[in-house]
């Protein structure tokens, strides 16, 4: 149906080897290959972070929670402008996402004054999204939640291989978590990971990740253990075998994959210059390294979104909408309005995604906004 889709894998033969040969192991559940791809990323990531493999993002998100002791009469600040999984995660530990406001029409992330506009007595924790794979002001952010006194979870589902100062995303709070949904720049289908420079917290979120069990059935496989302890109670966010072997594939293709994002969204950045479509985060702190996970830009306010992405599909271009806004969802009716995040609220009416992957050419992103400039 698509010319040229949102996305699309950047998969080969070795994702294919990489599962056949676990599946020919023998071994599905939770062992050797999670223990590489945890190793594996804890050193991409540097600066002391360890990992846990988990289920998926939003298990990632929840785990963050639980391990941080967020629950009933606690405030959570979250983006405004973020997908659900953030608010859903809170609502589900019975704290309440409180919205925080995207710093302006060119930086769409939170910046240390819409955070602190949020902070009340009840605030348990700030749960920061680097959106579009773009850092936030870590250090501003992490000096502002130490002063008040409250945890800091990194929502990093768009930014592996981000930085700031040279720290990986997902190192500077106290948990990051990550989601290897199909579509992230790390795809593995479901699955995600938990980081912490935390021993205490990691330990905990052990726990948390496989029933409060002290040994796990590889252990007892292999002989290392007769039977098992249960420290506290704790749900089953496992990842399988085979998940993390294609993990193991796709994180030794991230550098280059990221890198060629960057270039294709330069392309998109210099196409659309000039044009009345402005494409935000139009320059970079020189500390600062994006992932460059989506490619979003903000429509002319007298355009009609709709028939635009109607307009861009006749054409056979796939466009979606990074994000819908939570006053609009039945879940969340009547909790938030619009007028309480405007900036926010002005990027939901106007944003459009378009398609970026690195497999993706050049020739396909010029006949995308060439496309899009006929649809408006």
């Amino acid at each position: 149906m698509w010319k040229i889709q949102l996305f699309k894998l950047n998969f080969d033969s070795r994702e294919v080897d990489a599962v056949r040969q676990t599946v020919e192991s023998g071994w599905l559940t939770m062992g050797e290959r999670i223990t590489d791809f945890e190793s594996g990323f804890s050193t991409y990531l540097g600066g002391g972070a360890q990992s846990l493999a988990v289920a998926n993002g939003t298990a990632a998100l929840h785990m963050a929670l639980l391990a941080l002791d967020v629950g009933p009469g606690d405030e959570v600040v979250i983006p405004a402008l973020t997908f659900v999984a953030d608010a859903n995660a809170v609502r589900l530990v019975g704290a309440k996402p409180v919205l925080a406001d995207c710093s302006s029409l060119d930086d769409w992330n939170m910046s240390v004054e819409t955070i602190e506009r949020c902070i009340t007595p009840k605030t348990k924790a700030v749960m920061i999204v680097h959106y579009a794979g773009y850092p936030c002001d870590m250090p501003s952010i992490v000096d502002l939640c130490r002063r008040r006194d409250v945890r800091l979870i990194e929502d990093v589902a768009h930014a592996p291989g981000a930085s700031v100062a040279g720290r990986s995303c997902g190192a500077w709070g106290d948990i990051g978590c990550y989601s290897f949904f199909s579509n992230k720049n790390l795809s593995i289908g479901e699955g995600g990971m938990v980081t912490s420079c935390s021993a205490e917290l990691i330990q905990r979120m052990k726990y948390l990740r496989s029933h409060g069990m002290t040994t796990l059935t590889l252990d007892r496989h292999k002989g290392r253990a007769i039977t098992y302890d249960v420290a506290e109670p704790g749900l089953n966010y496992r990842m399988d075998e085979m998940r993390a072997s294609i993990g193991l594939v796709q994180l030794d293709k991230l550098p280059t994959g990221n890198a060629r994002r960057k270039d294709l969204t330069d392309r998109y950045r210099s196409n659309l210059a000039g044009s009345g479509i402005s494409m935000p985060f139009s320059s970079l702190p020189a500390d600062s390294v994006s992932a460059y996970h989506i490619l979003p830009v903000l429509l002319p306010k007298d355009a009609d979104r709709k028939a635009v992405i109607e307009n861009m599909k006749a054409k056979g271009i796939q466009s979606s909408i990074h994000y819908p806004p939570f006053w609009n969802f039945t879940a969340y009716a009547g909790q938030y309005s619009p007028d309480d995040t405007p900036v926010a609220a002005e990027i939901c009416e106007r944003e459009l995604t378009l398609p970026l992957y690195p497999t993706m050419s050049d020739e396909e992103v010029d006949l995308v906004t060439t496309s899009l400039l006929e649809s408006l």
